[in-house]
């Protein structure tokens, strides 16, 4: 969530014009989401190289708070896409007469406050489910697929093109 501030705050500072009239910027923030994602993806499969031959559930490695913390903010930060939201959509419902600081602060604090609404339902769904996640032949199936897709959206977002609008 405070990846979405980030970017909020960065959109009313003026990093839309940068990345709009820079192509260089773009390509790098573009190149260094695409790097993460892949970086996360290729982890995600090489954990679970080999099956496992164990029967009981093994217990979920916790990481903690801090790290924790690194991983989503440094996610959310090298995450295009999230980018692309604050810088492209949110100017665009900024009040007129309303500092656009202020403003974008604002209203990534309410999208905020939605997402933490929705992360703690989630949490305490998948909580209720921690001892099936917990097996061993589940924990791999869920890195598989995890890591082939962030692999695969790392490749298409550094594959894509730039596209410019009209």
């Amino acid at each position: 969530m405070l990846g979405c501030l980030a970017w909020a705050v960065a959109s009313a500072l003026g990093i839309t014009a940068l990345l709009t009239a820079s192509r260089v910027a773009y390509e790098v923030l573009r190149w260094a989401g695409a790097a993460y994602l892949c970086y996360l993806g290729v982890r995600a499969l090489w954990r679970h190289r080999r099956p496992s031959t164990a029967e009981s559930p093994v217990p979920v490695a916790e990481h903690s708070a801090g790290r924790s913390f690194r991983i989503g903010l440094t996610t959310n930060l090298l995450n295009p896409k999230v980018g692309v939201f604050y810088l492209s959509v949110l100017p665009q419902f900024l009040p007129h007469g309303v500092s656009p600081l202020l403003a974008s602060t604002a209203m990534a604090l309410v999208h905020n406050l939605e997402g933490l609404v929705w992360f703690t339902v989630l949490v305490f769904l998948v909580r209720r489910a921690a001892r099936l996640f917990a097996r061993p032949a589940v924990r791999r199936r869920l890195d598989q697929v995890t890591g082939v897709v962030f692999v695969a959206l790392g490749l298409r977002l550094a594959l894509e093109s730039h596209r410019t609008s009209a």
